[in-house]
Order: C-alpha cells, then structure tokens, then sequence
C-alpha cells in the first residue's frame, strides 16, 4: 500500500509536559539550520539525538543519511518527558531534534529526497509550540498539526512553512527508521483516516 503524504499517528502527547520540557532548554544555544538558503529569518535546532562521535554545533545538528549510530545528547537528559516520548516508537531512532521558527520565518519550498517511509526513512513532527498563523505545505497542501499530536510527512515531496504569527514555531523532530513495526503502524493509521471520511 502506498501512503498518503501526511498521516496522523495514533498518539496523543501532553502540551503541557511537551512545553516544560521545552522550557527546561530555555538558556540552551540554538544552532541555525545549516542550508541557510532553504530559509529566510531564523530557523535553528537543538540536537537531543546525534550521529554518534559528534561534538560540532552543526555535525551535531546534520542528520546525515549515510549515518547510522545516534547517540543521545546531553540536552535530552533534562527532557524526561521527551524520552518518554521518544520511548513510545519501538523502531530505530535516529536525529531527534527541535526545530524553532521565529516569527516572520519562513522555509523555502524543497524536497528532502532521503525521507520517504517507502525508501526507509519517516520523519515524524510533534508541534510543542505553534500559532494560528504558521502555514505548514506538503504538495502545495496545508497539514493542520496541533500540540501534542505526532505526524508523518513525506517529505521528499515538496513542502515548505510560514511562521506569520507573533511566537515561535517550535517542533520535535524524529528520524526514525521506517521498519515493519512503523509501517504497519502508518498503514494502519492511513486506513482509520481514510475510512473516516
């Protein structure tokens, strides 16, 4: 079966432990993206899983595809509800991070040509801190996502985002290996979704 380029998982987080683990990073260095021509404003991360040996800000930030040891961070051991979070998936994790947009930030429009549950690879998003105005596209198609909720976007496909509000965009973001575990869970969950239309 092929999925659809956005589908809900069957969790549902807390916002508010999302957030107080968010705030226990409050005095934490962000590192801006490093493919400053996909954005405008400031887009930046805190790595909580990184390739394994790294201690660059920026190698630290990078999920390599061609990487396959992840380590978690020291920034993850002041985030117990992240873990427990993190716990939830039964598959390889790989980069775990958060991901901030400032306001009047935007992502240009790109494809991330390794992230593709099909080819292997799921990138999953769980909105810590978000605004009315933050447009997120896949295919020229918004994916509404509220705190707490946790998404697979196919995004090798084009996709960009907007922060037109007044607060920071704030999601954690998981690599994860896309085996027989996830994707039975994906198809299982693009079914329900389908079949309550």
């Amino acid at each position: 079966m092929g999925l659809p380029d956005r589908v809900q998982l069957p969790f549902g987080f807390d916002p508010d432990l999302l957030r107080r683990d968010l705030e226990t990073l409050a005095a934490s260095p962000w590192t801006p993206h490093f493919v400053a021509e996909n954005y405008d404003g400031e887009w930046s991360v805190i790595a909580l899983r990184a390739p394994a040996g790294a201690t660059h800000p920026v190698k630290m930030i990078y999920s390599d595809p061609s990487e396959t040891r992840f380590v978690d961070t020291a920034a993850l051991d002041h985030c117990p509800y992240f873990r427990s979070v993190l716990e939830r998936f039964a598959c390889e994790l790989r980069a775990v991070r958060l991901m901030r947009l400032t306001p009047g930030s935007a992502i240009k429009e790109h494809r991330d040509h390794d992230l593709d549950a099909e080819a292997g690879m799921a990138r999953i998003h769980i909105p810590i801190a978000t605004n009315p105005q933050v447009v997120f596209e896949v295919n020229r198609r918004p994916v509404e996502m509220a705190p707490g909720s946790a998404w697979y976007l196919r995004l090798s496909d084009p996709h960009h985002v907007a922060n037109n509000g007044a607060t920071d965009r704030v999601h954690l973001v998981i690599d994860a290996v896309a085996d027989d575990w996830l994707k039975d869970m994906l198809e299982c969950a693009a079914m329900d979704s389908a079949s309550a239309i």
